[in-house]
């Protein structure tokens, strides 16, 4: 795969071999695992086939034993061994087949998994950000649990909805066209209600229906994630209000959906249930027999088989409806592997420094909407440059840049004379670090989370930074100190969360060092002590701060006033308020604001 990027200085080809896997259909994501299918289809035929015999034994036991004349012992006792054979067989290789099929399951939903895993690590930060927790987290979790029947049950079923009726059909031939004809009748009328299940409606509204499912899941997430601040803020109506309307929402399509499908499903279970198949067939073969056409001990065979032809039939019907579970799911599933990767360099090269530079950068999330204009920026080592402005004038947007979060639309930003672009991403996080207001702790101790960049640092390493972080005394009265699983039960403040996230950082000892207000819930003692810590633990560190606070402000070396995505003035904190301009309006209007 060729991709060649124009930027305002040059023309860079970067070729990039594209190794992710046939995504296109479900064959594809299933076709490393066709052998396991072809074993499993194989044993399920046997079995399904072997599981006629006892039925066909009944049927020729009575047919031999009613028919006029002594009775046929022989034929009988071989019809009758013959049914008990076919049972062991069936037993075994069903048994054979159904742990076949789980253990596939298993691999298949652990290749998914290590494939999804695998390629989210791949795809740019910045599209995280674009998606819902819980839509994405259904894809991994529901969607992917939902080819369990799909491979454990459902090729069973639908072997035994296509063999079972064709070999029923074949031995009932040889006895009787015309009430064979007859027989298949209940089946006939079932299969043509099919297509009506399968109709654009009924397929928008199944569309409808796993949409709402996603909304449902990504408000529950966003709510209890949330909680705590709805609490704060006096929110939680309103908030509550979203997921009942998400709730409400999925009620309706839920209730569109059911009836659309009710009619439908009820006529299909009338056609194939018992008492329809036997009335069908004891009409048609009461007429024969009453015509001279059929004898009455051939009659049986019909009414035991006419049965075992919708059982199968009734099955698929679910299995049909596992199946299209299944085809959305991996067509979700699909869509999260077929978005693009980060693009690598085929032959990554080496920044020389780290100045970054950031040259007539646009950028837009779409076509239609551009956030970033002709951005112009030096930012030099040792320096800390704090970015303000008035909010969606693309502050956040700017920084998320710098780590690669999404690439330029148009410009180029480099590190130490390199494009970021031309550097690996193993390389670029060595070099640029960040951190958020939202923070992302693992499920994993604190020594772990802090060392996330350095997973081999000694413990007093680990400390020191947690110490420069002003978090350390906070770590040792966790139940297990250092040891201590982060989760819900840890009870750590947003604030709190942030200074283990700056200790990463500053273990990570990164050149660069991006910042979105990442101090906006400590108290002052803390944020001093943080800044401090930031400002003199590497004196030649480049770091880049999305402030609001006056005390950030003034520590900076350079403030950039960025407005409707672009920078409308750029300097020291002191020149900029003697200017008298739009920072100064900026700084007053915002004097009284700060947070603390």
């Amino acid at each position: 795969m060729t991709d060649t990027r124009v930027t305002d200085t040059r023309v860079t080809d970067t070729r990039v071999t594209d190794t992710r896997p046939d995504t296109g259909t479900l064959t594809g994501l299933l076709r490393p695992h066709a052998g396991s299918f072809a074993a499993l289809v194989t044993l399920q035929v046997i079995g399904a086939v072997a599981g006629l015999a006892p039925l066909l034994a009944v049927a020729e036991v009575g047919r031999t034993l009613l028919a006029p004349g002594p009775p046929d012992h022989a034929h009988a006792w071989t019809a009758v061994l013959a049914g008990v054979t076919g049972l062991l067989i069936r037993l075994l290789f069903t048994t054979a087949s159904s742990g076949i099929g789980h253990l596939l399951d298993g691999q298949v939903q652990l290749a998914f998994r290590r494939r999804l895993a695998a390629h989210l690590g791949r795809v740019p930060i910045g599209w995280f950000s674009q998606r819902r927790t819980g839509e994405l987290a259904k894809v991994v979790g529901e969607d992917v649990s939902a080819v369990h029947p799909f491979i454990a049950h459902t090729p069973g079923e639908l072997v035994s909805a296509f063999v079972v009726p064709l070999v029923s059909l074949i031995y009932l031939f040889t006895i009787d066209w015309r009430l064979t004809l007859i027989t298949l009748i209940p089946v006939l009328l079932a299969i043509a209600l099919v297509p009506l299940m399968m109709t654009p409606a009924r397929q928008r509204e199944q569309r409808d229906f796993d949409t709402s499912m996603g909304r449902i899941a990504g408000s529950a997430v966003e709510f209890v994630q949330g909680i705590a601040v709805v609490k704060a803020f006096g929110g939680a109506d309103r908030t509550h209000r979203t997921f009942l309307t998400a709730t409400d929402a999925f009620a309706d399509t839920f209730l569109r959906w059911a009836r659309g499908l009710a009619p439908i499903a009820a006529a299909m279970q009338t056609a194939l249930a018992p008492p329809f198949v036997l009335l069908a067939v004891l009409t048609g073969g009461t007429l024969l027999i009453a015509d001279g056409g059929l004898p009455p001990a051939d009659l049986l065979p019909f009414l035991l088989l006419g049965l075992g032809l919708t059982a199968p039939v009734a099955a698929l019907g679910h299995g049909f409806d596992d199946l299209q579970t299944a085809w959305r799911a991996t067509g979700r599933i699909k869509d999260v592997l077929a978005v693009d990767p980060l693009p690598e360099p085929a032959c990554p090269t080496t920044a020389q420094g780290h100045r970054l530079e950031l040259r007539n950068v646009h950028f837009g999330y779409d076509t239609g909407h551009t956030v970033l204009r002709g951005i112009d920026l030096t930012l030099e080592p040792g320096t800390t440059t704090a970015i303000v402005g008035p909010s969606g004038s693309g502050k956040s947007t700017l920084v998320q840049l710098l780590p690669r979060f999404f690439d330029p639309t148009h410009g180029s930003i480099t590190l130490g004379g390199t494009d970021l672009r031309d550097l690996g991403s193993n390389q670029l996080y060595r070099t640029i670090s960040f951190v958020f207001q939202d923070i992302r702790l693992l499920r994993a101790s604190v020594t772990d989370n802090i060392a996330l960049a350095l997973p081999h640092a000694g413990h007093h390493q680990v400390t020191a930074a947690a110490r420069l972080a002003n978090i350390h005394d906070r770590i040792l009265r966790l139940p297990r100190g250092y040891d201590t699983i982060l989760d819900e039960e840890t009870g750590l403040s947003r604030g709190e969360a942030q200074r283990i996230a700056i200790a990463r950082a500053l273990l990570a000892d990164t050149p660069v060092l991006v910042l979105d207000e990442a101090t906006a819930f400590a108290d002052p003692h803390t944020e001093h002590a943080v800044r401090h810590a930031l400002t003199t633990s590497r004196g030649d560190r480049t770091i880049v701060v999305i402030a609001h606070r006056q005390e950030t402000i003034t520590d900076a070396d350079t403030v950039v006033l960025l407005e409707n995505g672009t920078i409308t003035e750029h300097g020291t904190p002191a020149e900029l308020l003697n200017q008298n301009g739009r920072f100064a309006a900026f700084w007053r209007t915002h004097r009284g604001d700060d947070p603390r």
